[in-house]
C-alpha cells in the first residue's frame, strides 16, 4: 500500500475501534490493554502465537464474551451496551466450516435466511445470488457431506453473507485447504472489500495470507501488540535481508570473501551471504565491489525478510543485531583488479 492509499484509508470512519481492552482468566492475563482502529472497507490481520489472545479479541468484539475493562465499538455501537445492534452488523466465520452436512448447499443458505428473518422469496433470491457468486450453483442441491474442503469453506462464507454484514470476522479461513482453493478464497475475500466495502477482521496462521490480503497487520504477543503496520512496514523492522552471491571459481570466491568481511561464506557451495537492506543502492554497492575486485560471480539473488522473519523476531528472538553495511572498495582490492587484467 502506497503512502497516498494509506492516507486515504486513515481518513475513513472506523468500522472497529477499541481502547484499553483487558481480559484475564484467574491469574492469567490474556489481553493487557490493547487499542484498535480499523477503517471501513479494509482488511485487518491479527497475528500471534497460540495463546497470544487472538481468539479472545475476536470473542470480545463479536459480543461472545465481555472484557474486564476498556471499551470497544462496532460501527459506533458499543459491544456491551448495544450487543444486539452489533450482531446485526457482523458475520463470524470460524476456523471450521459451520455447515450442515446432511443438508444441501441451498438448504444451508435457506436456513440462514430463516435465522435472519428474511421472507421466503427474499431468502431464495439471496441464496441463488450467493450460490452464483461462489460458483456453487451446480452443486446447490447436493448434500454438503459430499463437498471438498474448499467448497465447504466457500459455502461457509456464503452463509455468513446472507445477512449482508458490514464487518466479517474470519478465523483462519483457509486452514486445511490446498493452494488452489486458498487462492480462490483470497480472491473472494478481497472482492468482498473492493466490490462491497465490507470490513474484514482476519486471524490466520498463514503469514503469506496476511501478506497477500491485509491492508494493516498487528502482531499480538502475551496480550499486547508488539508491532503494527503494513506488511512492508513490518518487514522493514527486521534485519535479515541478504544478497546471495555464488561463484564457480574458488579464487574469485576467496577474493570476494576477503572483501566482504560481514558476509557468511559457504565453502562447499562457493556462496557468500552478504547482509542487505534490499534497496537498489545496497545491491548496486555489492555489484560495484565485485566489479572493482574482479571477482566474477556466477549468480546473484536478493532475499528480503518476510512476515515469517517478523513473526519469529517479534514473538521469539529479541535484540536482533543492526544491519551491517556493505564496505567500499579498498586500495588493496583495486590493486588486485589491476593485477588480474
Amino acid at each position: 500500500m502506497n503512502s497516498a492509499t494509506t492516507a486515504a484509508t486513515a481518513t475513513r470512519a472506523a468500522a472497529i475501534s477499541a481502547l484499553g481492552l483487558r481480559k484475564s482468566y484467574g491469574d492469567k492475563v490474556v489481553l493487557d490493554g490493547i487499542d484498535l482502529r480499523i477503517p471501513e472497507g479494509t482488511i485487518f490481520a491479527l497475528l500471534g502465537p497460540n495463546g497470544a489472545g487472538k481468539t479472545t479479541t475476536v470473542e470480545i468484539l463479536s459480543t461472545l464474551i465481555k472484557a474486564d475493562s476498556g471499551e470497544a465499538r462496532i460501527v459506533g455501537h458499543d459491544v456491551t451496551s448495544a450487543a444486539a445492534a452489533v450482531r446485526r452488523q457482523i458475520g463470524v466465520t470460524g476456523q471450521f466450516a459451520a455447515v450442515d452436512g446432511l443438508l444441501t448447499a441451498e438448504e444451508n443458505l435457506f436456513l440462514m435466511a430463516d435465522l435472519h428473518h428474511l421472507s421466503r422469496a427474499e431468502g431464495r433470491r439471496r441464496a441463488a445470488e450467493l450460490l452464483d457468486r461462489f460458483e456453487l450453483t451446480e452443486a446447490a442441491r447436493k448434500n454438503v457431506a459430499t463437498f471438498s474442503g474448499g467448497m465447504r469453506r466457500k459455502l461457509d462464507l456464503a452463509m455468513t453473507l446472507v445477512g449482508r454484514p458490514r464487518i466479517i470476522f474470519l478465523d483462519e479461513p483457509t486452514t486445511g485447504l490446498d493452494p488452489r482453493s486458498r487462492r480462490v478464497m483470497w480472491e473472494l475475500i478481497r472482492d468482498l472489500v473492493t466490490d462491497q466495502g465490507v470490513t474484514i477482521f482476519l486471524t490466520t496462521q498463514y503469514l503469506d495470507e496476511a501478506d497477500h490480503l491485509a491492508d494493516h497487520i498487528a502482531v499480538l504477543d502475551r496480550g499486547t501488540f508488539v508491532a503494527e503496520g503494513t506488511a512492508r512496514e513490518l518487514k522493514r523492522l527486521i534485519p535479515g535481508g541478504h544478497v546471495r552471491v555464488q561463484f564457480t571459481d574458488e579464487a574469485h570466491f576467496d577474493t570476494a570473501a576477503s572483501i566482504f568481511g560481514v558476509a557468511t561464506r559457504d565453502d562447499e557451495s562457493l556462496t557468500l551471504q552478504i547482509p542487505s537492506d534490499g534497496s537498489l543502492a545496497n545491491l548496486r554497492s555489492v555489484i560495484d565491489v565485485l566489479d572493482t575486485t574482479g571477482a566474477q560471480a556466477e549468480s546473484l539473488t536478493v532475499h528480503t525478510p518476510d512476515l515469517d522473519d517478523v513473526f519469529l523476531a517479534l514473538t521469539g528472538r529479541q535484540n536482533t543485531p543492526a544491519l551491517p553495511t556493505v564496505p567500499a572498495p579498498t586500495t588493496e582490492s583495486t590493486t588486485q583488479k589491476e593485477s588480474n587484467r
